[in-house]
């Protein structure tokens, strides 16, 4: 509301600053808010879990079962994504001399060509600092898994009792709407995430056919790590081209099968993507394509990797906040399909 005596154009102003301070906080905040909202987000996803097994079961016993359900999931995917980059780091290390003479022979090619090879591209200390940095990101968003997990745990038995507060102390109507709201946000989650699964097994089974067309050995890995990478947007799609490629050089003896292989993963990842992904997404979410990958790219600049993992349901979750709010519907209606 603009206060008495402030012109509009002053008003807007002040709100475009209490945006950017808003931002600042939440950036300079990581640490704390990251985690509370990714935890709200699992949270929303696991609640019809909850509800199902509160019919058959125990309230205990449900509870239980649905966090037992949670560790279960985040184990077998960190442990997933750490054995198929070891077993790959492990490979190339052991073949590093094949994979450097083949390069040398490569960039002699390219030389004849015309083209001038980069010679340090596949220096070994560069490769390993990268390898190192990405470790290093992975392992520092492991360690919030925990404390995700305990906010989940937590969070859990808070809903139900939140429900009943929110009964007692607020105006029908006004319960009523929050509750509304509440349920939109809850739905667009679970979607967000079955539809992120619907294409991470899309990629998956692609990438495994592709790597068996091509003869490509270890399909399975490369159809297993190209399904996990794909729940990082944009940092996992590009990750899953390389190692492909890298073990297409050390297997096939010219460029021409290393190159078709790179083409094919490179295809399969920029469709499903840039492409399937947004679409189903925006579908489902009422998202517009531009705005998940406008999302993905603000809340990756935010909260790195955790922040592309969680842009698209707070995107939602903005659409319809904002949705509820005759001042702030255009901003829904933006963002949206």
């Amino acid at each position: 509301m603009t206060a008495p005596g402030t012109s509009p154009g002053a008003s807007r102003l002040l709100w475009v600053i209490a945006l950017i301070l808003i931002l600042a906080a939440l950036r300079a905040s990581y640490a704390v808010t990251m985690p509370i909202l990714f935890a709200a987000i699992i949270v929303a996803a696991l609640w019809p879990l909850k509800l199902w097994l509160d019919k058959r079961l125990p309230s205990w016993l449900s509870y239980t079962l649905t966090v037992a359900t949670l560790v279960i999931i985040l184990t077998v995917f960190v442990a997933s994504v750490y054995l198929s980059l070891g077993q790959l780091m492990s490979v190339l290390g052991a073949q590093w001399p094949k994979l450097l003479s083949l390069y040398d022979a490569a960039a002699d090619k390219a030389r004849n060509w015309g083209v001038t090879l980069d010679a340090r591209l596949l220096d070994q200390q560069r490769i390993v600092a990268f390898a190192q940095m990405l470790a290093s990101s992975i392992y520092s968003f492991v360690t919030y898994v925990g404390f995700i997990g305990l906010f989940v745990i937590l969070g859990l038995p808070e809903v139900a009792r939140m429900q009943d507060k929110m009964r007692a102390e607020l105006e029908l109507e006004t319960h009523g709407q929050l509750r509304s709201t509440m349920i939109s946000i809850s739905e667009q989650v679970r979607r967000y995430f079955s539809t992120t699964l619907a294409t991470s097994l899309m990629t998956g089974m692609a990438s495994t056919l592709w790597a068996l067309a091509t003869g490509l050995d270890l399909p399975i890995v490369w159809g297993l790590l190209n399904f996990l990478l794909n729940f990082i947007p944009v940092i996992g799609n590009i990750i899953g081209i390389i190692p492909p490629t890298l073990y297409a050089a050390l297997q096939f003896h010219d460029i021409g099968m290393p190159a078709l292989v790179f083409a094919g993963f490179a295809t399969l990842q920029i469709i499903i993507s840039n492409f399937v992904y947004p679409i189903l997404q925006g579908r489902r979410l009422s998202l517009s394509p531009l705005a998940i990958v406008v999302a993905m790219t603000f809340w990756g600049w935010m909260w790195g990797i955790a922040g592309t993992l969680i842009a698209v349901p707070l995107t939602a979750s903005v659409v319809i906040i904002c949705d509820h709010f005759d001042r702030s519907r255009w901003v829904a209606k933006l963002l949206s399909a």
